[in-house]
């Protein structure tokens, strides 16, 4: 079989996760991932990385929940590895609190993490105008070294990256046979705004002391913003586009919002498979 040229736009937690399971699971394609911005300037740069999730409103419950497994079980073995300091990938355990109860006490995901339960109301007593909370054990994941570590497993893998803007996906369909988008938003070009409110982060950190009220003499290391490129739902699905009179196959993988981290993994696997129907739907003269 002829080597197929796959091409992933986006160099993000989604990018490089959908990058990586494809160069290891397909190795008679030729990845490459080609991004604007690279760690660490990407979105989920910023990211506070710590595995639970909202519920998309029109993705079955059961997909969510194998998107939230494959990525809560392919974080905690590396948290439990050797690899953990170099990938950024911890264990940590917290609550959720709310000020009202919400409607779904217990989230789709509450048996997927470790020792899920409902706050006691003495444990609430901390947290004056909260009435409701969850604690419980994650993953969390720092992705300004996670993605450098993703990276370099998908080098590993074979894979290669390029730095360029891409400003049409039909502008890719000559050189590849194969796309994937997971180009998220590109918050700096998109705003024009490189700067940090000052008041928004005083803002923050007043929230934060009143629950916390050690961290009212804290010294602040650095600021960081950006946007969440999120969607109703994230999208997931294929498509065939055809501009210049060649067909080319399109996986999109994006749109997870403050989630992409949570779901990045479990999300790549369906990108994955989606890469496996095209691919075997591919006319045999783009193959051989």
């Amino acid at each position: 079989m002829k080597t197929v040229r796959v091409v992933v736009v986006g160099a993000g937690v989604i990018g490089f996760s959908t990058a990586v399971c494809v160069a290891e699971a397909l190795p008679f394609c030729s990845v490459t991932v080609l991004a604007e911005k690279f760690s660490p300037d990407t979105t989920s740069d910023g990211a506070a990385g710590i595995l639970f999730a909202a519920q998309f409103p029109d993705i079955s419950v059961e997909r969510q929940r194998r998107w939230f497994k494959d990525s809560f079980d392919h974080l905690r073995a590396i948290a439990q590895s050797q690899q953990s300091p170099e990938a950024g990938v911890m264990m940590s355990s917290g609550y959720q609190i709310f000020k009202d109860v919400p409607a779904d006490p217990k989230p789709y995901w509450s048996d997927l993490v470790i020792g899920f339960r409902l706050m006691t109301d003495r444990e609430l007593e901390r947290f004056p105008g909260y009435k409701f909370g969850q604690a419980f054990t994650t993953v969390k994941c720092e992705c300004s070294s996670y993605l450098p570590w993703l990276e370099k497993r998908f080098r590993k893998a074979g894979g290669k990256v390029q730095q360029r803007k891409v400003s049409s996906l039909h502008d890719l369909s000559d050189s590849y046979d194969l796309i994937i988008n997971c180009s998220g938003l590109g918050s700096r070009t998109l705003t024009d705004d490189p700067q940090v409110d000052d008041g928004d982060t005083r803002s923050i950190l007043e929230r934060c002391s009143r629950l916390e009220p050690s961290l009212s003499r804290a010294r602040v290391l650095s600021k960081w913003v950006g946007l969440r490129p999120g969607r109703r739902n994230p999208r997931l699905e294929r498509e065939l586009v055809q501009p210049r009179g060649r067909k080319v196959p399109v996986v999109h993988n994006y749109g997870h919002g403050g989630w992409g981290v949570t779901l990045a993994w479990g999300s790549a696997l369906d990108a994955l498979g989606l890469v496996r129907q095209c691919l075997h739907e591919m006319p045999p003269q783009a193959k051989l």
